[in-house]
Protein backbone atom coordinates (compact mmCIF):
# COMPACT_ATOMS: atom_id res chain seq x y z
CA UNK A 1 0.00 0.00 0.00
CA UNK A 2 2.98 2.18 0.60
CA UNK A 3 4.65 1.36 -2.44
CA UNK A 4 1.67 2.33 -4.43
CA UNK A 5 1.06 5.57 -2.82
CA UNK A 6 4.73 6.42 -3.30
CA UNK A 7 4.38 5.53 -6.94
CA UNK A 8 1.01 7.96 -6.91
CA UNK A 9 3.24 10.96 -5.18
CA UNK A 10 6.02 10.29 -7.35
CA UNK A 11 3.46 10.44 -10.63
CA UNK A 12 2.44 13.31 -9.43
CA UNK A 13 4.87 15.47 -8.57
CA UNK A 14 6.84 14.60 -11.61
CA UNK A 15 3.38 15.62 -13.66
CA UNK A 16 3.05 18.90 -11.68
CA UNK A 17 6.64 19.72 -12.76
CA UNK A 18 5.69 19.28 -16.64
CA UNK A 19 2.95 21.93 -16.54
CA UNK A 20 3.71 25.46 -17.14
CA UNK A 21 1.82 27.20 -14.37
CA UNK A 22 4.30 25.44 -11.97
CA UNK A 23 6.80 28.23 -12.34
CA UNK A 24 4.83 31.36 -11.65
CA UNK A 25 3.30 29.91 -8.64
CA UNK A 26 6.79 28.14 -7.45
CA UNK A 27 7.63 32.04 -8.07
CA UNK A 28 4.65 33.25 -6.00
CA UNK A 29 5.41 30.97 -3.01
CA UNK A 30 9.02 32.19 -2.98
CA UNK A 31 8.05 35.85 -2.68
CA UNK A 32 5.27 34.88 -0.49
CA UNK A 33 7.97 33.32 2.13
CA UNK A 34 10.80 35.71 1.44
CA UNK A 35 8.13 38.60 2.81
CA UNK A 36 6.63 36.96 5.02
CA UNK A 37 10.83 36.45 6.71
CA UNK A 38 11.51 40.01 6.51
CA UNK A 39 8.32 41.67 6.86
CA UNK A 40 5.00 40.33 7.63
CA UNK A 41 3.45 43.99 7.28
CA UNK A 42 3.88 43.57 3.22
CA UNK A 43 0.49 41.77 3.11
CA UNK A 44 -1.46 44.15 5.62
CA UNK A 45 -4.43 45.84 3.69
CA UNK A 46 -5.76 49.04 4.81
CA UNK A 47 -9.08 51.18 4.27
CA UNK A 48 -8.37 54.60 2.99
CA UNK A 49 -9.93 57.19 1.38
CA UNK A 50 -9.98 58.84 -2.09
CA UNK A 51 -9.44 62.40 -2.81
CA UNK A 52 -13.70 62.31 -3.21
CA UNK A 53 -13.53 60.73 -0.10
CA UNK A 54 -14.84 57.35 -1.58
CA UNK A 55 -13.47 54.49 0.69
CA UNK A 56 -10.83 52.13 -1.01
CA UNK A 57 -8.43 48.93 -0.44
CA UNK A 58 -4.81 50.18 -0.03
CA UNK A 59 -1.67 48.10 0.53
CA UNK A 60 0.96 46.35 -1.46
CA UNK A 61 -1.75 43.75 -2.56
CA UNK A 62 -3.89 45.42 -3.79
CA UNK A 63 -0.73 47.59 -5.51
CA UNK A 64 0.17 44.52 -6.94
CA UNK A 65 -3.24 43.99 -8.33
CA UNK A 66 -3.63 47.39 -10.20
CA UNK A 67 -0.46 47.87 -11.58
CA UNK A 68 0.06 44.38 -12.75
CA UNK A 69 -3.09 45.45 -14.76
CA UNK A 70 -2.04 46.50 -18.19
CA UNK A 71 1.24 44.11 -18.21
CA UNK A 72 -1.58 41.27 -18.06
CA UNK A 73 -3.41 42.52 -20.28
CA UNK A 74 -0.27 42.97 -23.10
CA UNK A 75 0.87 39.73 -21.70
CA UNK A 76 -2.84 37.78 -23.60
CA UNK A 77 -1.91 39.88 -26.77
CA UNK A 78 2.15 38.93 -26.50
CA UNK A 79 1.83 35.20 -25.56
CA UNK A 80 -0.74 34.38 -29.04
CA UNK A 81 1.55 36.26 -31.41
CA UNK A 82 4.56 34.22 -29.28
CA UNK A 83 2.57 31.11 -30.24
CA UNK A 84 2.21 31.76 -33.19
CA UNK A 85 5.08 33.58 -35.05
CA UNK A 86 7.66 32.56 -32.77
CA UNK A 87 9.02 35.76 -31.95
CA UNK A 88 7.93 38.60 -29.95
CA UNK A 89 6.48 42.14 -30.71
CA UNK A 90 8.86 44.67 -28.76
CA UNK A 91 6.66 48.05 -30.16
CA UNK A 92 3.96 47.54 -27.59
CA UNK A 93 5.51 50.19 -25.58
CA UNK A 94 5.64 53.10 -28.46
CA UNK A 95 2.19 51.89 -29.04
CA UNK A 96 0.69 52.40 -25.94
CA UNK A 97 2.08 56.25 -26.33
CA UNK A 98 0.17 56.52 -29.62
CA UNK A 99 -3.14 55.24 -28.11
CA UNK A 100 -2.72 56.96 -25.76
CA UNK A 101 -2.13 60.41 -27.85
CA UNK A 102 -5.04 59.51 -30.04
CA UNK A 103 -7.22 59.63 -26.95
CA UNK A 104 -5.84 62.81 -25.83
CA UNK A 105 -6.67 64.34 -29.03
CA UNK A 106 -10.17 62.96 -29.55
CA UNK A 107 -11.50 64.17 -25.80
CA UNK A 108 -9.32 67.36 -25.62
CA UNK A 109 -9.87 68.31 -28.86
CA UNK A 110 -7.19 70.23 -31.10
CA UNK A 111 -3.37 71.09 -29.39
CA UNK A 112 -4.47 74.56 -27.36
CA UNK A 113 -8.17 73.98 -27.33
CA UNK A 114 -9.08 72.23 -24.78
CA UNK A 115 -11.61 74.21 -22.15
CA UNK A 116 -11.93 71.49 -19.72
CA UNK A 117 -14.31 69.80 -21.16
CA UNK A 118 -14.51 66.56 -22.94
CA UNK A 119 -14.48 67.21 -26.54
CA UNK A 120 -15.99 63.81 -27.19
CA UNK A 121 -17.67 60.70 -25.29
CA UNK A 122 -15.21 58.49 -23.85
CA UNK A 123 -16.22 55.51 -25.11
CA UNK A 124 -15.39 56.80 -28.33
CA UNK A 125 -11.92 57.80 -27.68
CA UNK A 126 -11.50 54.28 -26.56
CA UNK A 127 -12.86 53.25 -30.08
CA UNK A 128 -10.66 55.18 -32.09
CA UNK A 129 -7.48 54.02 -30.19
CA UNK A 130 -8.11 50.78 -30.32
CA UNK A 131 -8.83 51.34 -34.44
CA UNK A 132 -6.02 53.08 -34.45
CA UNK A 133 -3.75 50.01 -32.29
CA UNK A 134 -5.13 47.61 -34.60
CA UNK A 135 -3.86 49.26 -37.46
CA UNK A 136 -0.48 49.43 -36.32
CA UNK A 137 -0.95 46.04 -35.18
CA UNK A 138 -1.47 44.95 -38.83
CA UNK A 139 1.07 47.05 -40.10
CA UNK A 140 3.60 44.74 -37.62
CA UNK A 141 1.30 41.55 -39.03
CA UNK A 142 1.63 42.25 -42.41
CA UNK A 143 5.60 42.42 -41.89
CA UNK A 144 5.81 39.13 -40.27
CA UNK A 145 2.98 37.15 -42.34
CA UNK A 146 3.33 38.62 -45.65
CA UNK A 147 7.15 39.92 -45.94
CA UNK A 148 8.28 37.09 -43.99
CA UNK A 149 10.54 39.82 -41.65
CA UNK A 150 11.43 38.38 -37.95
CA UNK A 151 9.44 39.90 -35.23
CA UNK A 152 11.57 41.51 -33.35
CA UNK A 153 13.04 43.19 -36.77
CA UNK A 154 9.72 43.93 -38.07
CA UNK A 155 8.67 45.92 -35.08
CA UNK A 156 11.72 47.23 -34.84
CA UNK A 157 10.16 50.45 -36.92
CA UNK A 158 7.36 51.30 -34.92
CA UNK A 159 9.50 50.73 -31.70
CA UNK A 160 11.93 52.94 -33.42
CA UNK A 161 9.20 56.03 -34.66
CA UNK A 162 6.32 55.21 -32.42
CA UNK A 163 6.58 57.31 -29.76
CA UNK A 164 7.41 60.45 -32.24
CA UNK A 165 4.47 59.67 -33.92
CA UNK A 166 2.51 60.09 -30.93
CA UNK A 167 4.30 63.01 -29.92
CA UNK A 168 2.97 64.51 -33.84
CA UNK A 169 -0.28 63.72 -32.92
CA UNK A 170 -0.74 66.40 -30.02
CA UNK A 171 1.71 68.51 -31.50
CA UNK A 172 4.18 67.77 -28.89
CA UNK A 173 1.51 69.31 -26.26
CA UNK A 174 0.81 67.44 -23.16
CA UNK A 175 -3.13 68.49 -22.66
CA UNK A 176 -4.40 66.91 -19.06
CA UNK A 177 -7.71 65.74 -18.54
CA UNK A 178 -9.35 67.20 -15.63
CA UNK A 179 -12.76 65.67 -16.04
CA UNK A 180 -12.95 62.95 -13.16
CA UNK A 181 -15.21 60.59 -14.96
CA UNK A 182 -11.97 59.87 -16.95
CA UNK A 183 -9.69 58.90 -14.15
CA UNK A 184 -12.43 55.95 -12.80
CA UNK A 185 -10.55 53.49 -15.31
CA UNK A 186 -7.50 54.02 -14.00
CA UNK A 187 -8.14 54.45 -10.69
CA UNK A 188 -11.74 53.49 -8.90
CA UNK A 189 -14.80 53.79 -9.62
CA UNK A 190 -17.48 55.49 -6.67
CA UNK A 191 -18.20 52.81 -4.20
CA UNK A 192 -15.60 50.41 -5.49
CA UNK A 193 -13.20 49.72 -3.11
CA UNK A 194 -11.00 47.38 -5.69
CA UNK A 195 -8.86 49.39 -8.68
CA UNK A 196 -10.64 49.16 -11.68
CA UNK A 197 -7.95 48.28 -13.86
CA UNK A 198 -7.83 44.61 -12.20
CA UNK A 199 -11.93 44.38 -13.04
CA UNK A 200 -10.51 45.19 -17.04
CA UNK A 201 -7.91 42.89 -16.41
CA UNK A 202 -10.61 40.41 -15.69
CA UNK A 203 -12.90 41.06 -18.63
CA UNK A 204 -9.65 40.58 -20.96
CA UNK A 205 -8.75 37.66 -19.86
CA UNK A 206 -12.58 36.11 -19.55
CA UNK A 207 -13.27 36.85 -23.27
CA UNK A 208 -9.90 35.71 -24.04
CA UNK A 209 -10.22 32.61 -22.58
CA UNK A 210 -13.98 32.15 -24.24
CA UNK A 211 -12.58 32.56 -27.37
CA UNK A 212 -9.75 30.35 -27.02
CA UNK A 213 -12.63 27.93 -25.77
CA UNK A 214 -15.28 27.52 -27.85
CA UNK A 215 -13.58 28.17 -31.13
CA UNK A 216 -10.14 27.02 -33.23
CA UNK A 217 -8.30 30.13 -32.63
CA UNK A 218 -6.24 28.73 -29.79
CA UNK A 219 -5.51 25.12 -31.82
CA UNK A 220 -4.70 26.87 -34.83
CA UNK A 221 -2.16 29.32 -33.77
CA UNK A 222 -0.74 26.39 -31.94
CA UNK A 223 -0.41 24.62 -34.96
CA UNK A 224 1.18 27.22 -36.93
CA UNK A 225 3.61 28.04 -34.14
CA UNK A 226 4.84 24.37 -34.11
CA UNK A 227 4.78 23.64 -37.46
CA UNK A 228 3.62 26.01 -40.05
CA UNK A 229 4.23 23.88 -43.69
CA UNK A 230 2.76 21.12 -41.58
CA UNK A 231 -0.91 23.68 -40.75
CA UNK A 232 -0.86 24.55 -44.23
CA UNK A 233 -1.80 20.68 -45.79
CA UNK A 234 -4.13 20.64 -42.87
CA UNK A 235 -6.12 23.53 -44.75
CA UNK A 236 -4.99 26.25 -42.64
CA UNK A 237 -3.30 29.82 -43.69
CA UNK A 238 -0.73 30.63 -41.38
CA UNK A 239 -0.36 33.82 -42.38
CA UNK A 240 -3.46 34.75 -41.97
CA UNK A 241 -3.52 33.76 -39.04
CA UNK A 242 0.00 35.32 -37.64
CA UNK A 243 -1.69 38.87 -39.25
CA UNK A 244 -4.75 38.16 -36.87
CA UNK A 245 -2.66 37.31 -33.60
CA UNK A 246 -0.55 40.91 -33.96
CA UNK A 247 -4.10 42.71 -34.66
CA UNK A 248 -5.66 41.11 -31.26
CA UNK A 249 -2.00 42.06 -29.67
CA UNK A 250 -2.82 45.59 -31.25
CA UNK A 251 -6.60 45.83 -29.56
CA UNK A 252 -4.84 44.63 -26.29
CA UNK A 253 -2.25 47.45 -26.34
CA UNK A 254 -5.13 50.34 -26.98
CA UNK A 255 -6.62 48.83 -23.57
CA UNK A 256 -3.47 49.07 -21.84
CA UNK A 257 -3.02 52.50 -23.03
CA UNK A 258 -6.75 53.93 -22.01
CA UNK A 259 -5.78 52.37 -18.46
CA UNK A 260 -2.46 54.21 -18.46
CA UNK A 261 -3.42 57.39 -19.88
CA UNK A 262 -6.40 57.57 -17.11
CA UNK A 263 -4.33 57.11 -14.69
CA UNK A 264 -2.79 60.53 -14.81
CA UNK A 265 -5.14 61.63 -17.47
CA UNK A 266 -2.23 62.65 -19.69
CA UNK A 267 0.69 60.97 -20.87
CA UNK A 268 4.27 61.60 -21.23
CA UNK A 269 5.29 60.28 -25.26
CA UNK A 270 8.84 59.50 -24.11
CA UNK A 271 8.17 57.64 -20.58
CA UNK A 272 4.77 56.04 -20.42
CA UNK A 273 5.32 52.42 -20.52
CA UNK A 274 9.15 52.43 -20.96
CA UNK A 275 10.21 49.13 -21.04
CA UNK A 276 6.93 47.41 -20.57
CA UNK A 277 7.66 45.19 -23.96
CA UNK A 278 10.39 43.33 -22.20
CA UNK A 279 8.09 42.72 -18.88
CA UNK A 280 5.38 41.26 -21.47
CA UNK A 281 7.64 38.99 -22.96
CA UNK A 282 9.17 38.12 -20.00
CA UNK A 283 5.84 37.33 -18.71
CA UNK A 284 5.31 34.83 -20.99
CA UNK A 285 8.21 33.64 -20.79
CA UNK A 286 7.44 32.79 -17.05
CA UNK A 287 4.54 31.25 -18.13
CA UNK A 288 6.45 28.59 -19.23
CA UNK A 289 5.83 29.68 -22.63
CA UNK A 290 8.40 28.37 -25.63
CA UNK A 291 9.24 31.48 -26.86
CA UNK A 292 10.07 29.69 -30.28
CA UNK A 293 6.49 29.62 -30.88
CA UNK A 294 3.86 26.40 -30.35
CA UNK A 295 2.15 25.45 -27.37
CA UNK A 296 1.15 28.34 -24.88
CA UNK A 297 -0.83 28.54 -21.40
CA UNK A 298 -2.65 31.85 -21.38
CA UNK A 299 -3.26 31.94 -17.67
CA UNK A 300 0.47 30.91 -16.66
CA UNK A 301 1.42 33.92 -18.63
CA UNK A 302 -1.18 36.19 -17.11
CA UNK A 303 0.08 35.03 -13.53
CA UNK A 304 3.73 35.76 -14.94
CA UNK A 305 2.74 39.02 -15.25
CA UNK A 306 1.76 39.16 -11.59
CA UNK A 307 4.79 37.59 -10.80
CA UNK A 308 6.79 40.31 -12.11
CA UNK A 309 4.67 43.06 -10.27
CA UNK A 310 5.29 41.07 -7.59
CA UNK A 311 9.01 40.89 -7.31
CA UNK A 312 9.03 45.28 -8.00
CA UNK A 313 6.12 45.66 -5.64
CA UNK A 314 8.94 43.78 -3.31
CA UNK A 315 11.74 45.31 -4.20
CA UNK A 316 10.25 49.47 -3.63
CA UNK A 317 9.04 47.95 -0.08
CA UNK A 318 12.72 47.24 0.94
CA UNK A 319 13.71 50.83 -1.08
CA UNK A 320 15.74 49.51 -3.67
CA UNK A 321 16.48 52.12 -5.68
CA UNK A 322 15.07 52.76 -9.16
CA UNK A 323 18.17 52.99 -11.49
CA UNK A 324 19.15 49.68 -9.46
CA UNK A 325 15.46 48.12 -10.17
CA UNK A 326 16.18 46.23 -13.04
CA UNK A 327 19.67 44.97 -12.08
CA UNK A 328 17.70 43.01 -9.49
CA UNK A 329 15.04 42.17 -11.42
CA UNK A 330 17.39 40.38 -13.98
CA UNK A 331 19.09 38.00 -11.71
CA UNK A 332 16.22 36.72 -10.30
CA UNK A 333 14.16 36.81 -13.56
CA UNK A 334 16.99 34.97 -15.54
CA UNK A 335 16.67 31.92 -12.67
CA UNK A 336 12.68 31.68 -12.96
CA UNK A 337 13.32 31.52 -17.00
CA UNK A 338 16.05 28.96 -17.20
CA UNK A 339 13.61 27.08 -14.73
CA UNK A 340 10.60 27.36 -16.90
CA UNK A 341 12.93 25.96 -19.58
CA UNK A 342 10.78 22.01 -20.56
CA UNK A 343 14.71 20.72 -20.77
CA UNK A 344 15.28 21.81 -16.95
CA UNK A 345 11.44 20.61 -16.20
CA UNK A 346 12.11 17.25 -17.67
CA UNK A 347 15.01 16.54 -15.30
CA UNK A 348 13.95 17.90 -12.39
CA UNK A 349 10.19 15.43 -13.39
CA UNK A 350 13.29 12.40 -13.97
CA UNK A 351 14.75 13.43 -10.93
CA UNK A 352 11.84 12.68 -9.02
CA UNK A 353 10.99 9.65 -10.68
CA UNK A 354 14.26 7.94 -9.50
CA UNK A 355 13.98 9.14 -5.89
CA UNK A 356 10.70 7.25 -6.17
CA UNK A 357 11.64 4.42 -7.51
CA UNK A 358 14.01 2.78 -5.04
CA UNK A 359 11.00 3.11 -2.37
CA UNK A 360 8.89 1.71 -5.40
CA UNK A 361 11.28 -1.45 -5.83
CA UNK A 362 11.81 -1.90 -2.31
CA UNK A 363 7.78 -1.93 -1.79
CA UNK A 364 7.62 -4.35 -4.65
CA UNK A 365 10.37 -6.78 -3.36
CA UNK A 366 8.94 -7.02 0.30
Amino acid sequence: MTAKTTVKSGSFLSGLLRHQIVIPLAAILLLTLFNLIADPSFFRIKLGMTNAGNPVLTGNLITILDSGSELAILAIGMTLVTAASGGQDISVGAAIAISGSVILRILCGPPGAYSGELQAPIFVAFLAACAVSMIFGAFNGSLVAFFRIQPMVATLILFTAGRSIAAWINNNKLPIISDDRFSYYGGYLPGVPIPTPFFIAVICFVITWAILKFTNLGLYVQSVGINEKTSRLNGLNPELIKFATYVLLGLCVAVSGFIKVSRVSTLNYSVIAKDIEMDAILAVALGGNALSGGKFSMSASVLGAYVLQYLTTTLYKFHVKPESLSAYKAVVVILLVILSAPAVREKLSSLVKKLHSPASSAGQSA
